[in-house]
């Protein structure tokens, strides 16, 4: 009944994409401080476990079922209700549709995770169960339902391969306008404190990464094929494009910088990894190198305390991407393509539409989250006293350390 090939890729990518959100712990827990590693850690993990329930309950069905061109679906899947393990996934009949609701949930997963970034040391978790909750609500469900559940924006025409919009500028705006609300740390950061370990996390994100854009064509084709070397081959240009403009403006090679700059290719190429060539990928790798770059170096002159360069890695990258992508799409690489991109032949249509959806949809979600963290600080305080964060979030929040002092 099912494509086994294609069963089993989709099994894989999910997996791969599951262990990006443990990757993404250790990533952003080598780059704060000693005394706050499981503090970051814990956000992510908690979002491992907390998004699969919500996903189960009602957030499939919020994604992925109601009347096409809506903003948001209903709860006629809540539960997964009226589906069972012979149930066909609707997009292509070639996988089960257990295997699709798992893939899916892992994006649920991760995306919120990555703003927790930006608010590194600041944050009590109280606040963070809620504002979990109710980003994933109010935010990133109706963002799937509206582009990968045949929604509003599907329906205008917009793409986003595997988040552009959906995943990475959505999680660079809201994490902005969580650093606006809960304004500067108090205690000086000394971090990173451990390189090695962002080293192995960002080996653990690049690996998954492929699961990520690679899986999001939700079959074994060339598309598949071109999604996945289109991700190394960004990742890599952006890595060295970044490295080398630090070695040059910095005068030391660096790997943070090299990491970080895999990362910013990664997030970059990924709304359009199956629809551009590879040549294209190449350039859009190294773009996203030189303004992510100096995106991350305008935020420090700017001085605001985006710990861990959530908004100019992530929301810039995939801005980028989807700008990129109105570019450069082709009808060779994917025939899903309806209007080519404008340096390919196509019209302004299709790039107007899909730059007004990235900017719209940043605008929702910076403000709707700089508006839920103040609705949530009625309910539990968001913000970490000053003595919490001197003494270090790990022993005064969780009751927990990562390393014995000698």
């Amino acid at each position: 009944m099912f494509n086994t090939g294609s069963t089993a890729f989709m099994l894989i990518s999910a997996s791969l994409v599951m262990l990006m959100t443990p990757g993404l712990a250790l990533f952003y827990g080598g780059l704060v401080s000693r005394k706050n590693v499981l503090t970051i850690m814990i956000q992510s993990f908690f979002s491992l476990g907390w998004t699969t329930v919500i996903w189960f309950a009602f957030g499939y069905s919020l994604c992925f079922s109601g009347g096409q061109g809506g903003i948001i679906g209903n709860l006629n899947m809540a539960f997964l209700s009226g589906t069972n393990i012979n149930s066909a996934f609707f997009g292509n009949h070639e996988i089960p549709l257990y295997v699709f609701v798992a893939y899916q949930m892992m994006f649920a997963i991760i995306t919120p995770a990555l703003i927790t970034g930006a608010f590194a040391n600041r944050v009590r978790f109280p606040a963070y169960v809620l504002f979990l909750t109710f980003w994933l609500i109010f935010v990133y469900f109706p963002l799937v339902h509206m582009i990968w559940g045949n929604g509003l924006l599907a329906q205008w025409g917009v793409l986003d391969f595997a988040g552009g919009i959906v995943v990475h500028a959505s999680a660079g705006m809201a994490a902005l306008a969580s650093v606006f609300y809960v304004g500067k740390r108090k205690v000086f950061d000394r971090g990173p404190h451990s390189l090695p370990l962002v080293a192995i996390g960002t080996a653990l994100l690049w690996f998954g990464w492929y699961g990520f854009n690679g899986g999001s064509e939700l079959k074994v084709d060339t598309i598949a094929s071109a999604a996945f070397l289109n991700t190394d081959v960004a990742a890599s240009f952006a890595a060295v494009t970044w490295l080398f403009l630090a070695w040059i403006l910095e005068k030391k090679p660096k790997l943070i910088g090299l990491l970080t700059g895999s990362v910013a290719g990664l997030a970059t190429i990924t709304p359009a990894a199956g629809y551009v060539t590879i040549g294209n990928a190449a350039l859009i790798g190294i773009v996203a190198g030189i303004i992510c770059y100096f995106a991350v170096s305008l935020k420090n002159k700017l001085k605001w305390d985006d710990a861990l360069d959530v908004w100019g890695v992530h929301g810039v990258g995939g801005t980028i991407g989807i700008i990129m992508l109105g570019l450069f799409a082709t009808k060779a690489v994917n025939p899903a393509v309806q209007i080519e991109g404008l340096f390919v032949g196509g019209s302004a249509e299709f790039f107007l539409k899909e730059i007004i959806s990235v900017m719209a949809i940043g605008a929702y979600c910076f403000f709707f989250t700089y508006i839920m963290l103040k609705i949530i600080n009625l309910v539990t305080p968001v913000k970490v006293t000053q003595e919490e964060e001197i003494t270090g979030l790990d022993s005064s929040l969780h009751g927990e350390i990562a390393y014995e002092e000698n």
